[in-house]
């Protein structure tokens, strides 16, 4: 028997959907529970105190970011890549059913996990320069979802993350030189004519999903006590023929991992970039 509170539940997410396909993003407001946030929290700041070997390291920032200066908030606290890969309650949490069923309503299919990532955000940190997550992703066909999980509540202050709504309608572009006073990655997307950026204030535990065309980044954290902490999976179609090889095995809604073909064709920047490095 199908119940009111079910059937209310499938008319949200189907006009969460519709609002996603116009809009190129949707805010789930308390996705994750204070206790799932807390465990979240919890495992991170362990994997930033002890380490793992080969995966992460203290003062060793992700090779792509450049981030060289020991003075620099990120250098001490690096984004962690692909925690889902070395810890089994990280992989939990990128494949929870209530995820995958918003992403099923938003790609139209079944969906796999290509990527997680965690970040601090310390107060002092730069922020990342308005940027497209397909443009590293590469999907082919179609394009990838991102599901960005505030850890702490984000606003102005801490460098809330700016979306550009409507912009998942525009070209995936080759993209220009970020201010590397603002930033910490190099890479810049301008705001198409007519279109405008747009903080996304988040409590912790509100979920922001996002098309991989949209446009998007964050400030600063202006801060001098609080952490903007997040945590961030990146999801394809599980019928994706072609896929950048860094994230790469995918994992299906069950965990399970499978391959798929490597992306060669460099996309908008041509073949001198193969996205490899993300």
């Amino acid at each position: 028997m199908v119940t009111a509170a079910a059937t209310a539940r499938e008319n949200e997410i189907s006009d969460q959907a519709e609002f996603f396909r116009r809009e190129g993003y949707v805010l789930a407001p308390g996705l994750f529970t204070p206790e799932e946030v807390g465990e979240i929290r919890t495992i991170f700041t362990r994997i930033h105190a002890e380490g793992v070997p080969g995966f992460y390291e203290r003062g060793k920032p992700f090779s792509y970011d450049a981030i060289t200066n020991p003075d620099d908030p990120l250098y001490q606290y690096p984004r962690v890549m692909q925690p889902h890969r070395f810890n089994d309650r990280v992989r939990g949490f990128t494949v929870l059913p209530k995820v995958a069923e918003r992403l099923r309503a938003y790609f139209g299919e079944e969906p796999a996990a290509a990527q997680s990532m965690f970040y601090f955000k310390p107060p002092g940190a730069r922020g990342q320069a308005l940027h497209q997550d397909q443009f590293y992703l590469m999907v082919e066909p179609g394009t990838c979802i991102a599901a960005w999980t505030a850890i702490d509540d984000c606003d102005a202050e801490n460098g809330a993350m700016l979306i550009v709504p409507k912009s998942n309608g525009t070209p995936v572009v080759c993209p220009g030189l970020a201010d590397a006073q603002e930033s910490y990655t190099s890479h810049f997307v301008p705001v198409p004519p007519g279109l405008k950026a747009q903080m996304v204030p988040m409590k912790a535990g509100d979920t922001l999903f996002f098309s991989g065309s949209l446009i998007h980044g964050s400030g600063p954290n202006r801060s001098k006590t609080r952490f903007r902490r997040a945590f961030i999976a990146h999801y394809v179609p599980a019928t994706t023929q072609k896929l950048s090889r860094f994230y790469l095995p995918l994992a299906r809604m069950d965990g399970a991992e499978f391959e798929t073909g490597v992306q060669t064709s460099g996309g908008p920047c041509g073949t001198g970039w193969n996205g490899a490095g993300h």
